[in-house]
């Protein structure tokens, strides 16, 4: 299929020079954020996937070790545009059509705008109303994420688009880079004395499986040995790279699979033969098994393959203007990879190859589990698989670390704190007749030079009848489908969640319990914070 959207690289042989912004002191920001990437995916943290750019913007900045996301897309995204856990500003649960956001509600770019900041979004979206209605001054936002190569609903500065027809040479990972591109370009002729904030948030590698054949024939008979064989080597460069402190792979979880999933005899029967539908050990399966899972995860790896080169030429960009070394560049994912198998969009044509546009695959449990290596369960769960998220954190000119590793605990609630301490925001919390209340994160500015103990943080989870709280090195953790029964886990030693500790510690068990109920009483009854509250300074790291 041609590719008519992409452009020609920028420079391909283009280095970060280390040019300071020419006409303004304060930092630019370009936020990126990978949808159902798997924490182990990338190269940078142990995946055998293809990701060079990714990798040295981390061989030239930081990696955080212990980033939590929400376990869910549009949680994460309420959280890194907000500031706010989802519940406090009622995302999660949500109904996007029908509520509104707490009257206090105001998202980054607006925040931003009073520092003198232009900012633009390229991708999804996922959020209450638009983004030009929220900040931002440029927009091409994708609305239809069933689609790579011929989506039907997508607008650009919130005016619709066409459809794409099938023959367009259009995919959407280019195409989210594209203009990611014309926005920098437009910048950097009608703005160029103002900072910018560019958040790209590409559908890449969430489902359906779609991928450019070029991609795909780079990873031929790459993942033949199987998910088992791939855990085991992903944790071993994950050792190697200092990100886990142990081997220790988390349970198989065989048997825990998304409610909302066809059934085995439903994939079988619609999608290909081939479907095994869980994470049962790959020497079970069958040669014709064998050879369509493997097949898939091809797709899923051309994906972020993709991706990373659209990277590079949003970086290329941002040299040519001039600004690298005055650019703080922060990768993340909305949670991690993803069990959930069904059929969506144009529906799935059997028989098809794999990633093409008549198919509609998903990576499912098996792979899934690889691809977050070396953690337990999956999106939407808030065991570390769901909630881990790599982290990248590159800027030349403000931080001095080399490829350093920050082990400190964070959360997505923390980037527009950090954000508001660069760009020298204080942020106004009177907002549309009403007060917002306290920001629940923290700066991580303090990081960039060296690892916090920040032992008394508390982070806050809960989807869907999914629920976990982290205090210091200790975690609790409850499943919808294991009898509504709390988990306790030593982080420290136990990451991958293989020796519940409930029984033994049964006092330090209902004081977390105590701790989830109080704060989930507290950010789920939204009205209870309008005017009760103010915050306090975003870049203290003790509040």
């Amino acid at each position: 299929m041609p590719i008519k959207y992409g452009r020609l690289y920028l420079a391909a042989a283009l280095l970060l020079t280390g040019h300071t912004a020419s006409a303004s002191e304060k930092p630019n920001f370009i936020i990126v954020l990978a949808d159902d990437l798997g924490y182990s995916d990338i190269g940078s943290y142990g995946g055998e996937i293809q990701t060079p750019t990714l990798d040295s913007l981390a061989d030239s900045g930081l990696r955080f070790t212990q980033m939590y996301s929400t376990g869910r897309c549009w949680p994460s995204r309420s959280s890194l545009l907000t500031g706010y856990y989802a519940q406090q500003v009622d995302m999660d649960p949500r109904d996007v059509d029908m509520n509104d956001w707490p009257r206090w509600t105001r998202l980054l770019p607006e925040y931003l705008r009073n520092a003198g900041y232009q900012s633009y979004h390229s991708g999804k979206w996922q959020l209450r109303k638009t983004p030009l209605t929220h900040g931002f001054k440029h927009s091409y936002w994708l609305r239809d994420h069933e689609r790579f190569f011929n989506p039907q609903e997508h607008s650009l500065d919130d005016v619709p688009l066409p459809p794409v027809d099938r023959d367009e040479g259009y995919y959407s990972t280019i195409a989210i880079a594209d203009h990611a591109i014309d926005f920098l370009q437009d910048h950097h002729q009608t703005s160029v004395n103002e900072p910018f904030y560019l958040y790209v948030a590409f559908t890449a590698p969430h489902f359906p499986l779609h991928a450019l054949q070029q991609d795909i024939d780079k990873y031929r008979g790459t993942f033949s040995s199987g998910w088992d064989e791939h855990r085991k080597q992903r944790v071993q460069r994950l050792k190697e790279l200092d990100l886990v402190n142990s081997l220790e792979l988390s349970p198989r979880h065989e048997n825990v699979f998304n409610y909302w999933s066809l059934s085995v005899e439903q994939l079988q029967a619609e999608v290909d033969p081939g479907e095994v539908g869980r994470a049962i050990p790959w020497q079970n399966l069958n040669r014709r098994q064998q050879e369509y899972e493997a097949s898939k995860m091809e797709v899923h790896a051309a994906m972020i393959d993709r991706m990373d080169q659209e990277i590079a030429r949003i970086m290329a960009q941002v040299d040519v203007m001039g600004v690298a070394s005055n650019t703080v560049f922060i990768f993340l994912s909305d949670n991690g990879a993803t069990a959930e198998q069904l059929v969506r969009g144009d529906g799935h044509l059997m028989g098809s190859p794999s990633g093409s546009i008549d198919t509609h695959q998903t990576l499912g449990p098996g792979w899934s589990m690889a691809a977050n290596t070396p953690f337990s369960l999956h999106k939407f769960w808030n065991h570390e698989g769901g909630i881990s998220s790599p982290m990248i954190v590159n800027w030349p000119d403000g931080i001095m670390s080399r490829g350093g590793l920050r082990n400190t605990p964070a959360h997505f609630v923390d980037i527009v704190p950090t954000m508001f301490e660069i760009a020298g925001v204080t942020p106004a919390l009177d907002w549309n007749g009403a007060t917002a209340p306290a920001f629940p994160g923290q700066s991580l500015v303090p990081v960039f030079d060296k690892d916090q103990d920040w032992i008394d943080r508390e982070f806050y989870f809960s989807h869907q009848g999914n629920m976990a709280l982290r205090h210091g090195n200790w975690k609790i953790v409850k499943r919808r489908d294991n009898n509504n029964e709390w988990e306790l886990y030593n982080i420290a030693d136990d990451r991958v969640e293989s020796r519940n500790l409930a029984e033994r510690y049964p006092e330090r068990l209902a004081q977390m319990t105590a701790t989830w109920e109080r704060k989930n009483h507290q950010y789920t009854n939204v009205d209870r914070f309008i005017g009760s509250e103010r915050a306090t300074s975003v870049s203290n790291p003790n509040r």
